[in-house]
């Protein structure tokens, strides 16, 4: 379980982000929503541990994030952040490499070749795990990064809006591939979205921001309604009953 307890983040006097506090269950795939400056990536980086917390707590598995070692972290969770800047001349299976790096301290054991094997499978990479970076699409990159972030085996998974670069069918495949993840591996994966219908569509609970704060969490049957869309995102939304679930229509 994920547990923040009174967490902010103060930019400044007017941005503020929290006071926070809930609790994001083990397992399954849980999809923080809402409009830009919500707070959402904040909060997944704090999670994190990429950004300071400016007061209260969380907690990874029991396991305090200010105060648990990096190594120790590391082992329990991996994250994706929204840019990432690695050097260009590095193969896909290189890349993933990195993902074992908490474990194999950049000596890579044949366990951990095989976990960076399975990443490149599980991400249909594996006609491109030879390419350098910059001879792939920024779609093909965005798949590389996740299974890096897969690589390493961590038991929480945070995604910062992973469907970045992703055209209709990637963004499609990258759902299904983290629902897998989630089914099939037992992987907590968290993940930031900006469109409120893969998020009905894929994940098991939606936890919405507004203005810094958490206006929403439940299932996403609980959250997908007109009045609740609404007022999440300041426009008129309306949900309707549609083949796989819910769809929100809001143009």
């Amino acid at each position: 379980m994920i547990s923040l307890t009174e967490v902010s983040k103060d930019y400044s006097e007017k941005v503020t982000i929290g006071p926070v506090t809930t609790q994001i269950e083990a397992g399954g795939i849980t999809a923080l929503v809402g409009p830009n400056g919500a707070g959402k990536s904040t909060i997944l980086t704090m999670i994190g541990r990429l950004l300071d917390i400016d007061s209260g707590q969380i907690t990874v598995a029991g396991h305090d994030v200010v105060n648990t070692p990096s190594k120790a972290i590391a082992k329990i969770l991996s994250v994706l952040r929204q840019e990432n800047h690695f050097v260009t001349r590095l193969t896909v299976r290189q890349l993933v490499g990195f993902g074992r790096y908490p474990h194999s301290r950049g000596r890579l054991t044949l366990g951990d070749e095989k976990y960076i094997s399975e990443a490149i499978d599980f991400l249909d990479l594996t006609d491109l795990e030879n390419r350098y970076l910059d001879q792939l699409s920024g779609g093909q990159r965005q798949r590389a990064y996740v299974a890096m972030v897969l690589a390493q085996n961590t038991d929480y998974v945070l995604l910062d809006e992973p469907l970045n670069n992703l055209d209709m069918q990637h963004a499609v495949q990258m759902m299904q591939q983290l629902r897998r993840a989630a089914d099939e591996l037992g992987r907590t994966v968290v993940i930031v979205l900006h469109d409120i219908n893969f998020a009905a569509r894929y994940s098991d609970k939606i936890l919405a921001m507004k203005d810094g704060q958490v206006v929403q969490h439940g299932t996403p049957e609980e959250i997908m309604t007109d009045e609740i869309l609404s007022e999440i995102f300041n426009t008129e939304v309306s949900v309707i009953d549609a083949p796989g679930g819910p769809l929100a229509v809001y143009y």
